[in-house]
């Protein structure tokens, strides 16, 4: 029985993910585009306007930017934009140590959204989905670590609630 939970909780987990990851694409690289639009995009022929050529290569340009020197777009969609990056990742955060047991540390729950990030962000640049920013794959792979937390500090109460019945049993 104890065998069968863990399966449906894993099976659970990638279904979850699985949704999430089309959610997640959708958001990122399809959000203002018509389906002739994105076939345009992977043909080579879409023609979009100056904001798709628009990029930063240099790390917290856009964030600082967006928090302090950008007057002319408003409080809320410079606030929306830092934020709506870290979000979008936290539940890849939570998700990805329940789908496996290889990515259960801070550090491959890092790599494992800054890799997804920068995927990305490479297909934007390629495709002209969208603009590159680096700034994008820092506040995402943040937004990463914030979703682990909570599953870190779960699985931290757990082997800690089995040390101590442990301990209770050799009494």
């Amino acid at each position: 029985m104890k065998g069968f939970m863990k399966s449906a909780m894993k099976a659970g987990a990638a279904l979850a993910s699985g949704i999430y990851l089309v959610v997640l694409t959708k958001l990122i690289l399809f959000k203002h585009l018509a389906f002739s639009d994105i076939v345009a995009h992977f043909t080579f022929r879409f023609e979009g306007g100056p904001y798709w050529r628009t990029h930063n290569f240099i790390p917290f340009k856009t964030i600082a930017e967006y928090l302090f020197l950008n007057q002319h777009v408003s409080h809320t969609v410079r606030l929306q934009n830092v934020i709506g990056n870290i979000i979008a990742f936290v539940p890849f955060g939570l998700l990805v140590p329940l789908c496996s047991s290889k990515i259960r540390s801070f550090k491959t729950v890092a790599i494992a959204a800054f890799c997804l990030s920068l995927t990305y962000e490479l297909l934007q640049l390629v495709f002209r989905f969208g603009s590159f920013d680096v700034d994008d794959l820092l506040l995402n792979t943040l937004g990463g670590l914030i979703g682990f937390v909570p599953v870190k500090l779960a699985s931290m109460y757990v082997k800690r609630g089995r040390k101590d019945q442990k301990a209770e049993q050799a009494l």
